[in-house]
């Protein structure tokens, strides 16, 4: 089993675990991987839940994890510093703008042989090394969230963002009335 030689067992703050749960809607060894990459950032990058955009996330995956991220670290698609890049990888990029320190944690502990509670314990009792990959990136951190005026589309009548409107035979459209060109075979 993982973590059998590990010499000391980490001490779970429950009243944060029972924070992600509630916003979640269950217990699952998907929610811990998020949990654990939570307190995974805090321990290698010495920081602390987003007030505002200070903390940006890149997710590469839009799994049960990102919603522990969401309510313990506020990294929130609403306020423009969790962004979704997807490549089905349980790892998670995050910048810190106040110090410009960026980290990647990549999830590599694997569950074969255990049970989904098993598993799930294991995730939320094994020490942050024994279940990430850490590493420094390179990344530059993202614009900060831009406001944009709303246009109404001239197809279906909806309003949408500005800056996801399209023109289409000299119309102001959105992106579900849009008809993608291309001959790319």
């Amino acid at each position: 089993m993982p973590g059998s030689a590990r010499k000391e067992k980490f001490n779970m703050d429950q009243t944060k675990w029972e924070k992600a749960k509630a916003f979640h809607g269950h217990a699952c060894p998907g929610l811990a991987i998020g949990f654990r990459v939570c307190d995974a950032v805090i321990e290698k990058m010495g920081v602390r839940e987003s007030s505002d955009e200070e903390l940006v996330c890149i997710t590469e995956n839009d799994a049960c994890g990102v919603d522990a991220i969401q309510a313990l670290m506020s990294c929130t698609f609403g306020k423009g510093n969790l962004i979704f890049r997807d490549t089905g990888k349980h790892a998670y990029t995050f910048i810190n703008r106040s110090s410009g320190k960026t980290m990647r944690f990549y999830f590599k502990a694997k569950g074969e042989g255990q049970g989904r509670e098993q598993f799930q314990e294991y995730i939320l009792n094994a020490p942050v090394d024994e279940l990430f990959d850490f590493k420094d990136v390179n990344v530059q951190a993202p614009e900060l969230a831009r406001k944009f005026p709303s246009l109404i589309c001239e197809v279906c009548g909806e309003s949408a963002g500005e800056h996801r409107i399209r023109i289409q035979q000299g119309k102001e459209v959105c992106l579900d009335c849009y008809l993608e060109y291309s001959r790319v075979l």
